[in-house]
């Protein structure tokens, strides 16, 4: 019996999770199958539960389905009860549906693993208060920066975050607009916002950047993004792309499922030179 594992999501087509899975499955000798499965909007409920009741052993969830996935979830890891969403499902011993969210450790795994960046005692601002930045604020937090500002266009929702994290840390938060970032310096900028997919960067002031910062986006394209442009062009020490969070990511719920890490560099080499190619 091959084991089956799926990427639920809508639209799916573009889904590189098949692949990054099957490759992880061939360098650990794992026998299993890993399928994208396009599930219609008001389907969600019933499509887990056939997958899972039958030879599915656990399923990766993308948009627009990872809030479902975390309410459906009874059994939830910490990282993902403050995320508020989940992006990786599986039955315990007890049948129980389990979620977890592995966006931010891979983000992380990928800043300080693969590229010996650090968190910890940097001056740290999120881009963005979205569902994406939601997802990733704990596993950042717990790395220990001196402080963790989140700027957004829309004040509110950053304050909401920073109402709902600070209780869970002792990292002092701060919520600003955009406009009010002029003055302030930072040693690691993450972009969580999805305007560096349409070559656009939030207005940010020419001096954001400390003297040897970081640079990194969550999202990543086959051309530099508009947010690494705009670091390079600031004299960011590192402009990264969040490739290697997307394998990253993946590597975390295989490790979950499977009791066993993959070896991730050669996955994101590979995926590097087919976007390039």
């Amino acid at each position: 019996m091959t084991d089956q594992y799926a990427v639920f999501g809508n639209p799916i087509s573009h889904s590189k999770s098949p692949q990054i899975h099957t490759a992880f499955a061939q360098q650990t000798t794992q026998n299993l199958q890993y399928s994208a499965i396009h599930v219609a909007e008001d389907g969600f409920d019933a499509a887990w539960q056939q997958f899972l009741q039958g030879d599915g052993k656990g399923l990766n969830i993308t948009i627009p389905f990872k809030e479902q996935a975390w309410q459906a979830a009874q059994q939830r890891s910490a990282r993902a009860e403050l995320a508020g969403a989940v992006n990786t499902l599986y039955l315990n011993d007890a049948g129980e549906l389990c979620g977890d969210n592995t966006d931010g450790v891979g983000m992380v795994r990928d800043i300080v693993e693969n590229h010996g960046g650090s968190v910890q005692g940097k001056t740290v601002l999120i881009l963005g208060a979205g569902g994406a930045v939601r997802g990733v604020l704990q596993p950042v937090l717990t790395q220990q920066p001196s402080r963790l500002v989140i700027a957004n266009r829309t004040l509110a929702r950053a304050e909401a975050l920073v109402e709902l994290f600070q209780p869970h840390t002792d990292v002092p938060l701060q919520a600003l607009g955009f406009d009010q970032l002029a003055g302030q310096q930072f040693g690691l900028v993450i972009n969580g916002t999805a305007a560096s997919l349409q070559g656009e960067v939030p207005p940010l002031p020419d001096d954001l950047l400390s003297a040897g910062a970081w640079c990194y986006d969550m999202m990543y394209g086959s051309e530099q993004t508009a947010f690494c442009q705009w670091a390079q062009q600031h004299g960011a020490a590192a402009a990264l792309d969040g490739l290697g969070m997307l394998v990253e990511q993946a590597a975390e719920s295989f490790a979950i499922w499977r009791g066993v890490r993959p070896d991730t560099a050669p996955v994101i080499a590979q995926l590097r030179a087919a976007l390039s190619a």
